[in-house]
This record gives C-alpha cells, sequence and structure tokens, in this order.
C-alpha cells in the first residue's frame, strides 16, 4: 500500500510553493498584493447599493 505525500501548498494569488516566512503566500510581493486588494475592496461582493443616510442619519446633503 503505498502512502502519497501531502501536496505542496501553493500560493493563493500565483499558485508558485508557499514560503514559509510569507504563509500561505510565496512572497513579500504576493503578500502585499493581497493585502492591497483586502484594502481597495477587491474581495467586495456585488450587491445592491446601500443607502448611507439610513447609516448615518446625521448626514445631511
Amino acid at each position: 500500500m503505498s502512502q502519497s505525500s501531502p501536496a505542496e501548498p501553493k500560493c493563493p494569488l500565483c499558485r508558485h510553493p508557499a514560503s514559509a516566512v510569507h504563509t500561505p503566500f510565496c512572497s513579500a510581493r504576493c503578500k502585499d498584493r493581497d493585502l492591497l486588494a483586502w484594502l481597495g475592496d477587491g474581495y467586495a461582493i456585488p450587491g445592491e447599493p446601500v443607502d448611507m443616510t439610513l447609516d448615518n442619519p446625521d448626514h445631511h446633503d
């Protein structure tokens, strides 16, 4: 009975082998790209527009 070795983890952005230092990414570059995507709403789920006046009743146009 042969046992397969676990698959080598891959960077979720570029699919290169993951680095232990930058887990789960392969490099600081991919780590920074992911952070910028989060900060720039790159991972936002599309939906209906939000009425900002409901969130902030003191907001006046």
